[in-house]
């Protein structure tokens, strides 16, 4: 189902505060419940939970440093890997693994990745979470064409004419004729492309992924996906878990077909139109939690502090993460850091709800359990395969622990409300006719509906008639209330991308800094992003 066909799916758009009905009975029971998604079945036996090890994505060596640059390559590339037990899956990847492999940069120095795709389908690369220029930032339509493909694809101002006609290149065939692909600000390039991000941020748990217009689901569902993680001074200070107690844990939800491969509901099996079939267009939900690519894993741990960089890279899929048993007193998870790096002080979790794109940094003392306790990392958003993450297995191993979480963490600006120079008002519905808008029209590059000026606070309010993680580019931003009333308990830091509720109305202070150019607002929601619910601003 293509965008234009969205109707289908429900042809009432949700008024300021009332659900109103839609026509698929599927997604009135999604609305009723407050979440988005529709399950899509795998069509093979799923594994027992807790009987793969943890793995970790391999750090990332650069290939050479100099006094300012960190230089790395990496290549994209089809693999088959064993996702499930004695089954091969066929992934496509950075460099080889899913998730990709995780490169560590440290601020006030500059990453300069350069990558090679040797994918059958086009790339775009994006730093979400990094403060970048417009040239290095994943514009939706700045592709890379695989290697080897013709010069003549690259004919035209934005180097999609022609595709229709590059055999063997699934995925491009419909580009050609998606609206706005001709836009002149296009940068496409062939075989490699090199992005520059200068390191002019705090310390935070940062995550790549592919961003192309109208693919960004089914290529983020494949594999293209890694962590990027960022450190600084002010956080090195402190007596925060380190080496193998610092992990990044990547969880996403993904289904199998018969033959091991990623079941995906695109309209065309071939990726030549995007979109996806009717049931779907509110998210797609797999029945298989993975956390770094592995089914329902397990790990053993000291009793010890650890530090959970927790990643939603699923789809559309919530999750409601709490530890079970929980400690006799509570608190289990306690929160360091949001999108945006550190928090001012920490904040102790029962749970955290986490949408899609999101991050936050916890820190767990599983010293708060007697050893030979199987401690399950649980979604309460889930029900039977998928109300299961993870499992820490706690050892009798006490080793000397010198980590704590200080009352005080980091010197957090906090950006004040009188100073906005303008109040920008963003909706996030699903449109008669035109299918996910914001501001009720469909994406269109090269088409921005803001333009922020560099330096200036500014107040936007996002609001929604479903559910929507809406995500900013090029920098963070603070949440300063919700329909109302003061921010969640989920909204504390620097954030980049938001999780609005049905009928709900948040509003954030932005301010960007650094770098001119066109950058993107959009639903992280990837069905609701691939049906153009995107949108360009133009900062100045």
């Amino acid at each position: 189902m293509n965008r234009r066909r969205f109707l289908g799916v429900g042809a009432s758009v949700l008024g300021a505060g009332a659900l109103a009905a839609v026509a698929v009975p599927s997604a009135a029971r999604l609305l009723a419940e407050g979440r988005p998604g529709q399950l899509l079945s795998s069509e093979l036996d799923l594994p027992e939970a807790f009987r793969a090890a943890l793995p970790v994505p391999p750090v990332l060596q650069p290939v050479r440093s100099d006094a300012t640059s960190d230089y790395y390559e990496i290549t994209q590339q089809v693999a088959r890997l064993e996702i499930l037990p004695g089954v091969r899956t066929e992934a496509w990847t950075y460099g080889g693994c899913f998730p990709g492999p995780t490169v560590v940069t440290r601020a006030g120095r500059a990453a300069v990745v350069k990558h090679r795709n040797e994918l059958p389908v086009p790339s775009v690369t994006h730093l979400h979470g990094g403060h970048t220029p417009a040239d290095s930032d994943g514009y939706p339509v700045d592709l890379l064409l695989p290697v080897g493909s013709s010069a003549d694809a690259t004919s035209g101002a934005s180097g999609t004419a022609g595709m229709a006609g590059m055999a063997g290149m699934a995925g491009m065939a419909g580009m050609a004729g998606m609206a706005g692909t001709d836009h002149p600000a296009a940068r496409t390039a062939v075989g490699e492309r090199t992005y520059t991000y200068p390191g002019k941020q705090r310390a935070a748990t940062l995550w790549y992924h592919d961003h192309r217009m109208g693919f960004t689901g089914p290529g983020v569902w494949r594999g293209l996906a890694g962590f990027h993680l960022v450190h600084d001074d002010e956080e090195a200070a402190l007596p925060l878990p380190r080496g193998e107690r610092d992990l990044p844990l990547m969880i996403a939800d993904r289904s199998f077909a018969a033959d091991g491969s990623f079941r995906y509901p695109a309209v065309d099996p071939k990726l030549a139109e995007p979109g996806v079939t009717d049931a779907y267009a509110n998210g797609v939900l797999g029945d298989v939690i993975l956390v770094n690519g592995a089914p329902w894993p397990r790990l053993d741990v000291d009793r010890a502090h650890y530090r959970l960089r927790l990643l939603n890279a699923s789809n559309a899929r919530l999750y409601r993460l709490e530890l079970d048993p929980q400690p006799d007193d509570g608190g289990a998870l306690v929160q360091i850091g949001s999108d945006g790096g550190l928090l001012a002080a920490p904040v102790r979790h029962d749970g955290i709800e986490i949408a899609p794109a999101e991050r936050f940094d916890v820190v767990v003392d599983f010293s708060r359990y007697a050893p030979g306790t199987r401690v399950r990392l649980v979604n309460r958003f889930g029900s039977g395969r998928t109300a299961e993450v993870m499992r820490f297995d706690v050892t009798a191993k006490q080793p000397a622990d010198d980590a704590t979480v200080p009352d005080r963490l980091a010197t957090v600006e906090a950006l004040d409300a009188s100073a906005a120079v303008t109040t920008r008002d963003f909706t996030f519905r699903r449109s008669r006719g035109d299918g996910w808008t914001i501001n009720g029209r469909p994406y269109t590059p090269g088409r921005s509906i803001a333009t922020p000026a560099l330096g200036a606070v500014e107040l936007w309010r996002f609001s929604t008639d479903l559910h929507h993680p809406v995500h900013v580019h090029l920098d963070h931003f603070q949440v300063i209330g919700r329909n109302g009333a003061d921010p969640g308990p989920y909204d504390a830091g620097w954030k980049d991308t938001v999780d609005l509720r049905p009928a709900e109305a948040v509003e954030v202070l932005v301010r960007f800094s650094d770098y001119a150019g066109a950058y993107m607002l959009h639903c992280h929601n990837l069905e609701h992003e691939d049906m153009a619910m995107m949108a360009d601003f133009t900062v100045r």
